[in-house]
């Protein structure tokens, strides 16, 4: 079975992924490992399009099953028919955002406060992750994740809420016994 586990930025994409890929005893890829360089600090250089699509491509076949997590609703229409199943997480955007901000600390301490390039960087990110649920922003967003999910060719979880990794892992686990 190949998942696909998609939602805004702080909704537990990768944590669900890495949930599930354990429960399952499967691969687990994270598209951010793929989209980003190995910089220091991490997330600020994106890996060209077409060598980010080609290597999750490389890696993505040779799993028969894998659990992928993170957004790749513009790597293009070959992901449209790659997947058994797609997982859609979204939780209400103040907790969202407040789990970003925790996360950022824990990540990088505080430097994202005192440092000004870190901090115009944190800021930026947040500014980016905020407008999420707005439906006019062009970037990645609830919009145009729902409009991805339409051309998905296989069924479509949706998980809404604030609700605990195990939860969702049964949840799925669920889904995917209906799918037999």
């Amino acid at each position: 079975m190949r998942i696909h586990i998609l939602g805004a930025s702080g909704s537990g994409t990768t944590t669900l992924g890495q949930a599930l890929a354990a429960e399952l005893q499967v691969r687990h890829l994270d598209a951010d490992h793929f989209y980003w360089k190995r910089t220091d600090p991490p997330f600020t250089t994106k890996i060209p399009p077409d060598i980010r699509q080609q290597n999750m491509i490389e890696a993505f076949r040779q799993q028969s099953d894998v659990v992928v997590s993170g957004s790749m609703v513009s790597w293009g229409d070959y992901w449209h028919t790659a997947f058994d199943m797609v997982v859609f997480i979204h939780i209400p955007p103040e907790l969202r955002m407040e789990r970003l901000r925790k996360r950022e600390f824990q990540r990088y301490g505080s430097v994202i406060y005192d440092d000004p390039e870190r901090n115009r960087q944190y800021l930026a990110f947040m500014e980016w992750a905020a407008q999420y649920d707005d439906p006019a922003f062009t970037g990645r967003s609830f919009r145009i994740h729902q409009e991805w999910m339409e051309k998905v060719s296989c069924p479509v979880l949706r998980i809404t809420g604030d609700t605990s990794v195990q939860h969702r892992v049964n949840r799925v686990k669920a889904f995917i016994a209906e799918m037999d």
